[in-house]
């Protein structure tokens, strides 16, 4: 694994207003992440996991502190330059699976890269083989509803990887699947992260899927707590 920082976080606040009263989502946090790490941010409910995928993921703004994402400083782009920073560099999971459910597996998959206007011929290749990579070969033109849950984030991981991103955030990937499904799809991103050699994130409440992260981090109350590369 790389030593290179892909991604650099110093003194990152997050406030919210809650009418006239203050909460500190995020008190002050600096964290590096390498280029190849699996990485897992866990903590309770309320320790600021979301808010940190969301600074992390650039799609929402710290209230004080710096990101350097690939050597980019992120806070000197505008509102263009950071959406189309976000479209190439990064993927993103999510526990809803967000597929949109008119489409089939296969056109789940190409939106990114339609977004960034690649041609039609090029787009669809790429997603097929994104989705037999992720084993979901046969499955290329069923619509979300007639997937089961792990297939629909089976879809989400091969949408998030088709763009070849520096780094895959997944936040709270697994909170709505069994715990099979939950140990399949993590062990699938593991792979992933192995052979593409993909920088991942992910959050969970589940202490069962540390055993498969290089690096944990434990979040609680807007704070590191602990920070623990794994044998």
């Amino acid at each position: 694994m790389s030593e290179q920082a892909i991604l650099k976080l110093r003194n990152i606040r997050r406030r919210f207003m809650l009418g006239e009263t203050h909460i500190d989502a995020l008190s002050g946090i600096s964290l590096d992440i390498r280029a190849g790490e699996f990485l897992a941010v866990w903590g309770p409910s309320g320790s600021g996991k979301s808010t940190l995928m969301n600074i992390i993921g650039l799609i929402d703004a710290p209230t004080a502190g710096t990101v350097n994402f690939d050597g980019q400083d992120t806070h000197l782009l505008n509102d263009d330059a950071l959406t189309e920073f976000r479209s190439r560099k990064l993927g993103f999971v999510f526990q809803n699976f967000n597929l949109v459910p008119v489409l089939s597996a296969l056109e789940n998959v190409m939106l990114p890269l339609q977004i960034q206007g690649e041609k039609e011929a090029a787009v669809r290749e790429r997603a097929a083989a994104a989705l037999v990579d992720v084993g979901l070969e046969r499955f290329i033109h069923s619509l979300p509803d007639k997937l089961s849950g792990g297939q629909r984030q089976r879809v989400a991981i091969a949408r998030a990887l088709v763009v070849d991103p520096k780094l895959v955030i997944a936040d709270e990937p697994t909170a709505n699947l069994d715990s099979e499904n939950s140990r399949m799809v993590v062990e699938l991103m593991r792979e992933m992260n192995r052979s593409r050699k993909v920088t991942f994130v992910f959050t969970t409440h589940d202490p069962r899927l540390l055993d498969h992260v290089d690096r944990k981090i434990l979040l609680r109350d807007g704070n590191i707590e602990s920070d623990e590369v794994m044998p």
